[in-house]
């Protein structure tokens, strides 16, 4: 726009200065339609001496509608949902108002905020609007996960003759949470060091109501005459022994996600390796929960955020706002897993460590378990994630390839060490379902118990 009134002035102009020189009355006369269309344009220009919102500096915005003084145009957002999957389109609405003075053309773009992408719908839209004339225009959104504020709609308002224009940008909020996916994973028993003094699914190493066998001991005043192990009591002649069954208590477990951002890596082919972290604490979240435990988590990284453990579908809800924020990044505090801060969490409760792992990291791991702690690490492989590249396989005889498989060896000799620490490992390729994984883990565990 700026361009065609600039060259239509540059005309005009050289038209007149032209006929001055040269003493030509014809040249000036060129220019007195021109001068006139330009005159004109001008007179039917929108009007942009004002551009601010309608709401004060010091005042909150009221949500919905925005106004602008000089244009007198209202917008209006509405999103179909707020809360959604990574994978669900979002349907959003942009509503428009003229409460001014009729506008021979309107373009409106931009609106979006980074991360979230058109799929569906104009990214340019060109429109007139009378007076009092409304116009509606409908998108089809994706997003990546996280949380989004929709930041204002640029609108240009242009006149019939296309010299003139004023732009404005109102706000037009909108919010959007796109929330992580887990899989779907069956309910599974943790054996934490300790337990709370609530009934419920772990086994707690005492003796009591449950429906696991646990010792045979004498007979006591007081206990079930359906326990007495007769058996047993045959054998003695002046004792009877009853059978005690180990009690099943709640566990405390708490969730840390790794966020350092010299663990994450990027993929063309898989995306960040990060997102696979954040799927598993998600799909470690519900049955967790289920079973009546107690839940906490820490996001280590950037920052320390964390949800205080706490049970049932609400704090299902708070970790999965919490997970929906968390985000990589490097903080040169909380580079190495040292700084961990476990009492966080209750002593000898259970902890699921959800981390890749550096070349330092597997010792402080260990270390966890020294301090009484039961600790399930869940490692998304880097270097599997890797090798998901073509021409970075196994097989390969090149240089890279090579110390991708020195590597490899180092990594699993480091993780066989944590296994005979005592820690629980889930060596995760990423490419494979991860529910089956865990499963495969604890009912070895199982067994060597």
């Amino acid at each position: 726009m700026r361009a065609n009134r600039l060259l239509l002035l540059t005309i005009l102009f050289g038209l007149v200065l032209a006929g001055l020189a040269l003493q030509r009355g014809e040249l000036v006369a060129l220019a007195l339609p021109l001068l006139v269309y330009v005159g004109v344009a001008y007179a039917f220009a929108p009007d942009d001496t004002s551009l601010a919102s309608q709401a004060g500096p010091d005042e909150p915005h009221p949500g919905l509608p925005a106004e602008t003084a000089g244009l007198r145009l209202r917008l209006l957002r509405v999103l179909a949902r707020e809360h959604v999957r990574p994978a669900q389109a979002v349907r959003a609405w942009l509503a428009i108002t003229n409460e001014g003075p009729n506008l021979d053309e309107i373009s409106l773009w931009g609106g979006l905020p980074g991360g979230v992408a058109l799929k569906e719908g104009p990214a340019l839209a060109r429109l007139p609007l009378a007076a009092g004339e409304s116009a509606v225009l409908e998108q089809v959104l994706h997003a990546r996960r996280g949380e989004y504020q929709f930041p204002g709609v640029t609108i240009e308002a242009n006149e019939s003759f296309g010299l003139f224009a004023a732009r404005v940008e109102p706000p037009a909020p909108a919010s959007l949470s796109v929330e992580p996916a887990g899989e779907a994973l069956r309910s599974f028993v943790l054996r934490p060091p300790q337990t709370r003094g609530f009934a419920g699914p772990v086994p707690a190493r005492q003796g009591g109501r449950g429906t696991d066998f646990f010792i045979v001991r004498e007979y006591q005043p007081g206990d079930p005459l359906r326990q007495i192990n007769w058996k047993a009591s045959s054998r003695s002649e002046r004792a009877i022994y009853t059978n005690v069954y180990e009690q099943q208590r709640i566990a405390d477990v708490g969730i840390i996600l790794d966020a350092r951002e010299q663990v994450d890596q990027q993929s063309k082919a898989l995306g960040s390796l990060f997102e696979y972290s954040v799927r598993a604490a998600v799909t470690l979240t519900e049955p967790v929960l289920k079973m009546g435990n107690r839940l906490g988590l820490l996001v280590y990284g950037p920052g320390m955020e964390s949800v205080f453990p706490g049970y049932g579908k609400g704090q299902q809800r708070r970790i999965l706002r919490a997970l929906t924020r968390a985000g990589a990044g490097h903080n040169y505090a909380l580079e190495s897993l040292a700084h961990l801060p476990v009492r966080f969490f209750p002593a000898g409760s259970q902890i699921i460590l959800i981390s890749p792992l550096l070349a330092e990291d597997p010792p402080l791991v260990a270390n966890l378990r020294k301090m009484g702690y039961g600790v399930l690490l869940i490692s998304p492989n880097p270097l599997l994630f890797e090798s998901a590249i073509p021409g970075e396989g196994e097989q390969s005889t090149s240089p890279k390839a090579l110390a991708w498989r020195l590597t490899s060896t180092e990594r699993r000799f480091q993780l066989q060490r944590l296994r005979r620490a005592g820690v629980q490992v889930v060596d995760w390729d990423v490419r494979e379902p991860l529910a089956p994984v865990i499963q495969l883990v604890l009912r070895q565990a199982a067994r060597q118990r």
